[in-house]
């Protein structure tokens, strides 16, 4: 059974930044595509960046690009997410996932394990 644990969610002011990282455990960590999602009150879920499984390639969505970074330790098991210049409207909960392959993806449907979330809250 795959466990996927973020951490590192919090309180930034606007401008500031953040790392939010995921620890992957119950499956090949190596063989997939990971990807962070979030999801703000009364939004729906949506894409925010994924990586495939080399750390070759990467996807962002319009809203991050620029001040986003995916980022992944195939021997530490764990991606991480490096967000900048945050802005109010990045408050939301980040969630990790796991891809049901090695290869990127920009759509939740490809994505077939899912963390908790972290909460991220930029004040203005």
């Amino acid at each position: 059974q795959v466990q996927l644990v973020e951490s590192g969610g919090g309180l930034v002011q606007t401008g500031g930044s953040l790392r939010l990282s995921c620890a992957a455990s119950g499956r090949t960590f190596s063989n997939y595509t990971m990807g962070w999602f979030r999801q703000a009150p009364g939004k729906e879920r949506e894409f925010v960046a994924s990586i495939t499984w080399s750390g070759g390639r990467t996807w962002y969505s319009g809203s991050v690009k620029g001040r986003f970074t995916i980022a992944r330790d195939n021997a530490k098991n764990t991606v991480f997410l490096h967000m900048s210049s945050l802005k109010p409207e990045d408050t939301a909960s980040y969630f990790c996932a796991m891809g049901v392959g090695p290869y990127g993806s920009t759509w939740s449907g490809d994505f077939d394990s899912w963390g908790q979330g972290t909460q991220v809250t930029v004040s203005s």
